[in-house]
């Protein structure tokens, strides 16, 4: 979803607010958030570089193309695509110079499990005190799963209690959770965070989502708190998209990671309900959502118990188990060799499928996503390793698998890196960069959070570009690309993309292009590479990423998220 959410469903707000104030938008200032200010005048120290080699505009198309050709079949992890691509990533580092980066090295291993539901024997069952039952239809009214890696998962008699937006945020004051023990309880929650129902408030970071609004907190948390079962309330403008998105993606099998303790510590049921079932059962425990929907605005808010509605479930699941790699090289810093700066990349794409193909081309090539991050982070590489004067910290080059899948790739090293994760000291995320001619801006997706965007901005301002924020911050992009598995972690990690103000054409033109690529290519098998790609802006994005990382490789400094950032107490920790 996030190139598409990105492109498409911000595209009329982004031609929108360059229409409105075309002036403000070509400013270098344009388009602040809540910490704009905080990121304009933070201040750098004085960093001294030394000129890198430029980036091999013939290379990174040579790099692009032969991940995204069909011998690679679509890149699928576990497959003999996927296979290739490990091999082929591994002897390009080689190549290039860099060292093995876990131990003696390039691989790190990512364990895998496949787990189907079988719908017609799992149910999720709402009963009430007059021993009344409702099963809850699946697909049409819920969707529900299991992390419990195990064919068989149940729980019995849960009571239901609303939980506000089940989240605890100290930094914030705020505890959803406050004053009740739910212990073997099913809690019902809602999507986003009180900031986006309130924006106005001052509450959390107003429209813009933090991670608490994120629906894999919600989940994670609900486990923290020992509850049995946890279920998230669907609505489309607060989850950015609609039910069918819902229901298609958590159908049929669902790859995760093997986890050592078979995902035992998670709930034993995770869940969504529509909107309109959410009424009923509310209604039914003698409550009113809309009501119980304001109070969960309020820091006093305290979960409130829904009447004598019980949950009961049992999930039958089909489980196979896989394995794909990371692949990751360095080169090592001549004075800080323990300190790293990282570049990633997901090497990942859908594969060769036949079913779900149209006409008689089945591989899904990810030419755009992610052969171009994947090419960006070897050709970065590439300029480092040939620079005359060495970094003086390392720099770690990661290629990350299962990223289509759930970002699992990046979760797996945010869970057992290989490089400590207090000793990586700022982060860059390249994933799906358009083949567009150059652009005078760079958007900055969760634009507001670290001091990475001083780095950008810096380099960006040479090369006369402006920042631009993602148009939909409530919508949370941030949370839905491989950075976010680290920057949970406290890793500051910046998510940057291709602009859509292009020299030539401006707006309209960048994002027709971006339209056309959405409607036409994304997930489809028409992501191909073709000579006839512009890489011009490509190479541009690529060389400020480069430049931006050198500021960090080739001095002490170490940025921090900004001051109210939900992830700043965890970096502090560290």
């Amino acid at each position: 979803m996030k190139k598409l959410s990105l492109l498409l469903l911000g595209a009329s707000a982004l031609l929108l607010a360059a229409c409105g104030n075309k002036e403000e938008a070509s400013a270098p200032d344009a388009a602040k958030t809540d910490n704009s200010e905080q990121a304009a005048t933070s201040g750098l120290p004085i960093i001294n570089t030394p000129d890198l080699p430029a980036l091999s505009i013939e290379k990174l198309g040579a790099r692009i193309g032969v991940l995204a050709s069909d011998a690679y079949q679509g890149r699928a992890p576990g497959t003999q695509g996927g296979e290739k691509t490990v091999a082929w990533l591994e002897e390009q580092m080689a190549a290039l110079g860099l060292a093995p980066a876990n131990g003696d090295s390039y691989l790190q291993e990512v364990p895998l499990v496949e787990v189907t539901l079988d719908p017609a024997k799992s149910n999720f069952t709402i009963s009430a005190g007059d021993g009344s039952s409702r099963s809850l239809d699946y697909g049409d009214e819920a969707m529900f799963w299991t992390k419990r890696v195990s064919e068989k998962v149940s729980f019995d008699n849960s009571e239901l209690v609303f939980v506000g937006h089940g989240i605890v945020a100290p930094e914030y004051g705020w505890n959803d959770y406050e004053g009740m023990d739910v212990t073997g309880k099913t809690v019902v929650m809602l999507v986003n965070d009180p900031g986006y129902r309130d924006p106005e408030s001052g509450l959390f970071n107003g429209n813009a989502m933090t991670y608490y609004g994120r629906w894999t907190y919600k989940y994670e948390e609900a486990a923290r708190q020992g509850a049995a079962a946890a279920i998230v309330i669907h609505q489309t403008a607060p989850a950015a998209y609609g039910w069918g998105v819902v229901s298609g993606s958590w159908s049929g099998p669902q790859l995760d990671l093997e986890r050592p303790d078979g995902g035992a510590s998670r709930v034993a049921l995770e869940g969504w309900i529509t909107i309109e079932t959410a009424r009923d059962l509310f209604q039914q425990a003698g409550l009113d959502f809309d009501a119980a929907e304001k109070v969960a605005l309020s820091k006093d808010f305290a979960p409130i118990d829904m009447g004598d509605l019980t949950a009961s479930g049992t999930i039958t699941n089909q489980i196979n188990h896989a394995s794909s790699y990371n692949v990751a090289g360095k080169i090592i810093g001549s004075k800080n060799p323990n300190e790293y700066v990282l570049y990633m990349a997901h090497w990942d794409h859908l594969g060769n499928s036949p079913s779900s193909a149209d006409g008689d081309d089945t591989i899904f090539n990810g030419a755009v996503d992610n052969a171009t991050g994947v090419g960006g982070i070897l050709s970065i590489a590439e300029s480092f390793a040939k620079a005359e004067t060495p970094p003086e910290r390392s720099i770690l080059f990661l290629a990350v698998t299962a990223e289509e899948s759930g970002l699992l790739g990046s979760a797996y090293f945010a869970e057992d890196p290989f490089v400590p994760l207090k000793q990586i000291v700022g982060g860059i995320n390249i994933d799906a960069i358009l083949p567009t001619s150059p652009a005078r801006d760079i958007i900055v997706v969760g634009y507001g959070a670290s001091q990475l965007e001083d780095l950008l901005k810096k380099q960006a301002s040479k090369r006369e570009k402006y920042l631009r924020p993602d148009a939909s911050p409530e919508k949370g992009y941030f949370y839905r690309s491989d950075h976010i598995s680290l920057a949970k972690k406290g890793v500051p990690m910046l998510y940057a993309d291709s602009g859509i103000d292009l020299v030539d054409g401006g707006e309209a033109a960048g994002m027709a292009f971006a339209e056309g690529y959405t409607e036409n290519r994304y997930h489809k098998p028409t992501d191909e590479f073709t000579g006839d790609w512009d890489l011009s802006g490509m190479i541009e994005l690529l060389e400020i990423l480069r430049d931006m990382g050198a500021d960090m490789a080739y001095s002490d400094f170490s940025p921090n998220w900004y001051e109210g950032n939900e992830f700043r107490a965890i970096r502090d920790a560290m």
